[in-house]
């Protein structure tokens, strides 16, 4: 590729791609352009509060935002899970938990399409042949499936979180790769470090098979470098770009050290080819205090991405500040201004750096900060697609129950992923190499998430959780929440207050004045006494089976819930 620019090429070799994306360009929306920022925020009330350990109030309010940004959704068993814990307790469980590692994705395509390798239904193909084009897609459906149920079902922990952060980070596109095996390799290589040591993590990136496809490192060879992943390696995954930083020489350096990691397909892992490895010494710019690598033949020369990394990570401050702002951004708020640069910012990269780049240490800092539970910190991020529906889903209670059967299992977690897709997020195809732009094109950031297209797709597919049809899978299985279970789980079905103030915060990030809660109470008092919900309650638990009070109750909370759900505060997190 040499110096041409990944996004334009990625843009002109997939036709396709740019078709279907060219069917909403939000640059036209009329109604995001009206009313989305022309720039950052100015003269508003700014976060002051700094790194110092949080001593405040402990309560619903603050263990819940912790919940939301830490994991997907609140649900009752997760706040109950915090129970008596300190706030130090309660961050270093979700922080330091080791979740088994999920059990991998497999066949459910066999009546739809047989596989031609030979896997049964209901066994994984992760290490099989790849087979062809069409039971590719098939798996690559399995495998988006297996990634939502596994958000669907997390246990009390950051790491889907944290999964997320970093594909938006180290971002491979399976429309690009198109190799399902290889992005099930790729998402497992994310969810294993993750919490780990950062610079051990780009290591791994840079010999992982799908990125070695991706960003072109498997046709990097010593007679004709590939510059994309040097380029990317320094501009997006460590140093950031700006003025007097690292130069145009330095890509071409760097991408002449990486020269002969090859993708293998086969044994899906990576193989270094030292015939195509460039052996002579690599001289870089100031901005990398003028360093060479020597070069190394044989199998030694795959030692020199070492040398480089130990080159890019001694300008510590850049690659540590260019990561804490990212996690910034994606947990805390877009708007970094002076004062969070010098204070948030630098406070977490020194954090990083004399952690010797272990990622939990700044976690557990940033988690456990003044500034993370300040006001101005909280309920104020448009929650992307993914976090939208899976969050919603748990704390609704909506599950696919294992009965389903495995086709409609992987349908309907499927589904999920497509719900998301239509909404902005396509989870294993971000836009770009770039990621999502919600998290980096100013001055917009996460108002992205929220135009003319997508609004009125989150709203109409959440109104479909409450009706009797559900959100459409298959002929014999729909998504819907079971309201009377969502009811039940709360601190006291019998109150009609009680449960409206249950709904609102487990479902809204913003409480609501006691006046615009009672809009709500009167849906399922019928506009009476609470004495009316309260009895209607009373005969539906009294009477199990009886159809004529089950409907009662069902329908009042169905309207209830739909009419909730359908305000804004409903989106932010």
């Amino acid at each position: 590729m040499g110096d041409s620019n990944r996004r334009e090429f990625l843009t002109n070799l997939l036709p396709e791609k740019s078709k279907k994306e060219a069917k909403y360009d939000i640059t036209k929306d009329e109604i995001f352009l009206k009313y989305s920022n022309k720039s950052l925020p100015l003269n508003l009330k700014k976060s002051r509060a700094g790194l110092s350990q949080y001593t405040g109030a402990w309560t619903d309010k603050q263990k819940i935002h912790l919940l939301r940004r830490t994991m997907f959704g609140v649900k009752p068993a997760d706040l109950a899970s915090l129970g008596a814990l300190t706030m130090s307790q309660a961050v270093d469980l979700i922080i330091n938990a080791t979740p088994a590692a999920p059990a991998p994705p497999v066949n459910y395509y066999e009546s739809m399409y047989p596989d031609p390798t030979g896997v049964p239904l209901g066994s994984t193909w992760v290490n099989a042949p790849y087979g062809d084009g069409t039971v590719n897609y098939y798996r690559y459906v399995s495998t988006r499936a297996w990634w939502m149920k596994n958000i669907l079902t997390q246990t009390m922990s950051i790491q889907e979180k944290m999964l997320m952060f970093w594909h938006n980070h180290f971002v491979c596109e399976d429309s690009v790769v198109g190799d399902a095996r290889l992005q099930y390799k790729y998402i497992t290589m994310l969810r294993t470090n993750c919490l780990g040591n950062f610079k051990t993590f780009v290591k791994e990136v840079t010999k992982d098979p799908m990125m070695l496809y991706y960003l072109n490192g498997h046709y990097n060879i010593k007679n004709s470098p590939d510059e994309n992943y040097a380029r990317e390696l320094q501009e997006l995954f460590t140093m950031g770009k700006g003025a007097n930083m690292w130069t145009e020489d330095d890509v071409k350096a760097a991408a002449k050290v990486i020269t002969g990691f090859r993708a293998d397909t086969v044994n899906l892992t990576y193989t270094f080819d030292p015939t195509k490895h460039e052996t002579a010494n690599k001289q870089f710019s100031a901005f990398y205090n003028n360093t060479v690598i020597t070069g190394q033949a044989g199998a030694a020369g795959e030692n020199e991405l070492d040398d480089l990394l130990n080159m890019i990570f001694a300008q510590s401050q850049t690659a540590a500040k260019h990561l804490c702002r990212k996690l910034y951004r994606f947990f805390i708020y877009y708007d970094i201004d002076a004062n969070i640069e010098s204070t948030i910012i630098a406070g977490m990269a020194t954090t990083l750096i004399n952690n010797n780049w272990n990622i939990k240490p700044v976690l557990l800092e940033l988690f456990k900060s003044d500034h993370f539970y300040d006001t101005i910190s909280m309920d104020c991020l448009i929650a992307n697609p993914v976090d939208y529906y899976m969050g919603m889903s748990r704390a609704l209670g909506v599950t696919v129950p294992v009965a389903a059967g495995i086709i409609d299992e992987n349908l309907a977690y499927n589904t999920f992923a497509y719900l998301a897709e239509i909404a902005g997020m396509d989870a294993g195809n971000p836009p770009s190499v770039s990621g999502w732009p919600a998290y980096y094109q100013t001055p917009q950031y996460h108002e992205m998430w929220i135009n003319s297209d997508t609004l009125p797709k989150r709203m109409k597919y959440t109104d479909a959780f409450f009706t009797n049809g559900g959100i459409y899978v298959s002929g014999t299985y729909s998504i819907k929440c079971d309201v009377l279970a969502f009811a039940q789980n709360m601190s006291n079905a019998y109150d009609p207050d009680a449960l409206v103030s249950d709904s609102v915060k487990y479902l809204l990030a913003i409480g609501l004045t006691q006046s615009t809660r009672d809009i709500y109470k009167n849906i399922l008092t019928n506009n009476n006494a609470n004495a009316y919900w309260t009895q209607a309650w009373t005969d539906y638990i009294n009477n199990p089976g009886n159809v004529t009070y089950e409907n009662i109750v069902k329908s009042r909370l169905r309207l209830m819930l739909t009419k909730l759900l359908q305000m804004a505060e409903h989106h932010l997190s």
